[in-house]
C-alpha cells in the first residue's frame, strides 16, 4: 500500500499491491472530501488495500458515497467489502447494480461525471473544481486500450475533449503518477491516437490486410506482453474506420475471444 498526494488538493490516493503490466504500479482508489469523504474507485479486494482505505474514510469524518470510474475488477471488486464497513454509503456508477446511475453533468456528492467511453463503455471521468479523477481513461504513464464497442474509440475521443475543456490543474489517475500538466497531457493521448490511426491507414493504403501485418505497422512499439490489448485497441480502430466508410474490403479482424482479456 502507498499513499499518492495530489499537490494543493485535499485528496489522498492509496495505491493497491497489484502491480502488472496493465495495472502499472498499482490500481490507485482515491479520497476526497471530509464531513464526510467520498471515494473514487475501492480498488482490488485486497483487505491490506481496504484497511487503508477504510482508515482514511474514518480520518476524514465518514463515508458519502462511492463513484466507480467503470466496473472492471482492478477497480471495483473492493466494493463490496467496503460496503460492509459502511452500509448506508450509496454506489454510483455508469451501469450494474447502482444506486446513482451516471450519465455526463450528473453531480454525485462533490464529483461531477463525465462520460469518458473507450477503455470501457461504462467509464466516466470526475471533476472536482480544477481536479479530474480520469480512472483508466487517462493513466499517469503510457496509453490505455480501447475495448472495440460500438463507437468507442469516437467517443473515447470525444471524452478527451471533455476533458480538455476544463479549466483542470491535476490529473489523478486510475494507475501510475499524479499527472500536473493537464493540457499537455491530454494534447498527448490524443495526438498519440491520431498517430496511431495515421499508421494503420498507411499501412492498409500499402495493401497491409492481416491482423499481423497491420500491428507490424502501426503497434511496431508496444512490447509482448501488451499485444493482446493493442490488437484489441487495433479491431476499434478497424471499427471507426468502418464507421466513417474509410475501411478497404478484405481486411482481416482481430479475433477477441482467442486473446486473453487485458
Amino acid at each position: 500500500m502507498t499513499l499518492v498526494d495530489l499537490p494543493g488538493i485535499d485528496a489522498t490516493g492509496i495505491r493497491a499491491d497489484n502491480p502488472s503490466a496493465f495495472t502499472l504500479t498499482g490500481t490507485n482508489s482515491w479520497v476526497l472530501g471530509r464531513d464526510p469523504a467520498w471515494v473514487v474507485d475501492p480498488g482490488p479486494a485486497l483487505a491490506g488495500h481496504l484497511d487503508a482505505v477504510t482508515a482514511e474514510v474514518h480520518r476524514r469524518g465518514g463515508l458519502g458515497g462511492i463513484a466507480l470510474t467503470h466496473d472492471h475488477a482492478d477497480h471495483s471488486e473492493g466494493v463490496p467489502g467496503l460496503r460492509e464497513r459502511f452500509p448506508q454509503a450509496p454506489l454510483a456508477a455508469g451501469r450494474g447494480a447502482a444506486d446513482v446511475v451516471l450519465v455526463t453533468g450528473m453531480r454525485f456528492g462533490p464529483l461531477e461525471a463525465l462520460a469518458t467511453p473507450g477503455h470501457a463503455p461504462d467509464h466516466f471521468a470526475f471533476v472536482v473544481d480544477r481536479l479530474a479523477l480520469t480512472g483508466d481513461a487517462v493513466l499517469g504513464a503510457g496509453s490505455v486500450f480501447i475495448a472495440p464497442d460500438p463507437g468507442a474509440l469516437a467517443g473515447y475521443l470525444e471524452g478527451l475533449a471533455r476533458l480538455r475543456s476544463r479549466p483542470l490543474e491535476v490529473l489523478a489517475p486510475g494507475h501510475g503518477p499524479v499527472v500536473t500538466d493537464p493540457a499537455a497531457k491530454l494534447e498527448a493521448y490524443v495526438a498519440h491516437r491520431l498517430e496511431r490511426e495515421r499508421r494503420l491507414v498507411s499501412a492498409l493504403v500499402s495493401g497491409a490486410r492481416s491482423v499481423p501485418d497491420l500491428l507490424a505497422a502501426a503497434w511496431a512499439d508496444v512490447p509482448e506482453p501488451l499485444r493482446p490489448a493493442a490488437t484489441v485497441t487495433l479491431a476499434a480502430h478497424l471499427d471507426k474506420l468502418a464507421d466513417e466508410d474509410r475501411l478497404p474490403a478484405g481486411v482481416e479482424r482481430p479475433r477477441l475471444s482467442e486473446l486473453t482479456p487485458p
